[in-house]
């Protein structure tokens, strides 16, 4: 499929009506369960983004061919006046291997790189801490201790919970279960929020939090009407 401006001596699959949009922009390949992109633009790089992730998305630079996309939800971005222009790519779903296979390889000898328990009260606060960008609110900050504190305490486990405890949780994080190593300089200007920052992108990079996590915690709806109730 062939997308750009068009015009009557270039036709094109799907028309983008925009003037910073090339009249041949690119080209879209199926490709058994993933798809490829051609960008055909001299100057400009398209990205393609994950609707479904956080933040995570690909570039592809002017005059790349074929350029692989391993989303199965995409959006394709590209430079447009006034805005940025966009169009969305449903691929096949993906092939995976029967997760209760067995066969050479497997076994108890193999530890886990990070051994986190869903169920303790650290994790509830990794997950509330990559609530927004699991959310896709990619440009937002990481959440303040504040309103982590905010965002838990309607649970029954965290009532109690204090600014000082949710600290505590995030260096443990930080130190014994993801093994996270400070920069010199980012830990002497602000330890407590490249921490945080650093336990997010490690989570969020390697899946150890995923969008099925934030059922764990309460409703935004329960926890507005808990700050409209006090």
């Amino acid at each position: 499929m062939r997308f750009g401006r068009g015009a009557p001596d270039t036709p094109v699959d799907f028309a983008l009506d925009d003037p910073a949009v090339a009249r041949l922009a690119g080209e879209v390949t199926a490709a058994e369960d993933y798809w490829a992109l051609t960008n055909y633009s001299r100057t400009a790089t398209y990205v393609v983004e994950n609707p479904e992730g956080a933040g995570e998305h690909v570039k592809v630079t002017p005059g790349r061919v074929g350029a692989p996309v391993p989303f199965e939800i995409s959006r394709v971005v590209l430079p447009g006046r006034p805005a940025p222009v966009h169009f969305r790519i449903f691929a096949p779903s993906h092939a995976h291997l029967d997760p209760h296979r067995t066969g050479p390889g497997d076994g108890s000898g193999t530890l886990s790189a990070f051994p986190l328990d869903q169920t303790a009260k650290y994790f509830l606060v990794l997950v509330a801490l990559c609530e927004r960008r699991l959310r896709d609110e990619s440009v937002v900050a990481i959440p303040s201790v504040p309103s982590v504190v905010e965002r838990l305490r309607p649970l029954p486990s965290c009532r109690d919970l204090t600014a000082d405890a949710v600290n505590f949780h995030v260096d443990y994080l930080a130190r014994e279960k993801l093994r996270i190593r400070n920069a010199a300089g980012e830990r002497a200007a602000d330890p407590g929020g490249f921490r945080r920052e650093a336990v997010v992108s490690l989570a969020l990079r390697f899946d150890l939090v995923r969008e099925e996590h934030l059922e764990l915690l309460p409703s935004r709806l329960t926890r507005r009407a808990s700050v409209h109730g006090d």
